[in-house]
């Protein structure tokens, strides 16, 4: 990454502030229904599939897999190019878009259904982003 100064800082709100805390924290949250057990993301305060209040949070295993993405040449002030902008599939199910750090932006390199696991650099003193990287990155 360039300069994370020129990136938007996230807003918590009540309903995401759970996230936050937690992404801080090194942990990916995620949410439940506790009504018919559908797990998703973003968090909010009710479930998108049948609209029950009843919604637990939980911590993610972290693991994903690269769904879909695009690696993008086009100049960012905020990121050294080329860099990828990807939707990947948690482990539990929802999907996220993130970036795919810490491996060449390349299609040689970023496979579909490649397995990933969610690392957290620091925005602000208040807010870290998630992002992905190859699970065969440095442990």
């Amino acid at each position: 990454m360039a300069d994370k100064s020129k990136l938007p800082v996230p807003q918590p709100t009540p309903e995401t502030q759970h996230f936050w805390d937690a992404t801080k924290a090194g942990e990916l949250k995620l949410q439940k229904c506790e009504d018919c057990s559908h797990i998703y993301f973003p968090p909010r305060p009710f479930c998108p599939k049948c609209a029950s209040k009843s919604v637990k949070v939980f911590s993610a295993s972290g693991e994903a897999t690269l769904y879909s993405y695009v690696i993008n040449h086009r100049p960012h002030p905020a990121f050294d190019g080329p860099y990828s902008i990807a939707v990947v599939t948690l482990k539990e199910g929802p999907r996220m878009m993130t970036n795919i750090i810490n491996c060449e932006q390349t299609p040689e390199r970023l496979r579909l259904d490649m397995s990933l696991r969610v690392v957290f650099e620091d925005l602000s003193q208040d807010i870290a982003l998630p992002y992905f990287e190859p699970m065969e990155a440095s442990s």
